[in-house]
């Protein structure tokens, strides 16, 4: 990381990108046992996103960290394999299942939970 940042705030004057490069950094550093990434693909371009998925693959194999990922759309799972999917509806759990569940939301969409 460019030492400049050293002598900013946190996430002070950062752009998206950075910002996400910075969370992984803290996770790196603060060894967590379990991290939530809200969203952490939105706003990223396809090079940061990439970076960003090494460096949750990585600490995650590394340190056995539990991620819980949430997120909107399936770009981020190419790069990040989920164990499970969970579809939440108005704060509960409409539907569960593999990455096979993610594939099949992204062909069908969420109709068949909106309209229910």
């Amino acid at each position: 990381m460019d030492s400049a940042f050293t002598e900013r705030n946190v996430n002070e004057g950062f752009s998206g990108g950075e910002k996400k490069r910075h969370e992984i950094l803290q996770m790196e550093l603060l060894k967590p046992k379990m991290a939530v990434l809200d969203e952490t693909d939105s706003g990223l371009d396809v090079d940061a996103l990439r970076v960003v998925a090494e460096g949750v693959n990585r600490i995650k194999g590394e340190n056995s960290m539990g991620v819980l990922l949430i997120t909107h759309y399936t770009r981020i799972l190419n790069y990040i394999k989920p164990d499970f999917v969970h579809v939440f509806v108005a704060g509960k759990i409409a539907e569960q299942g593999g990455p096979e569940l993610a594939d099949r939301l992204e062909s069908e969409g969420y109709d068949r939970y909106v309209n229910a």
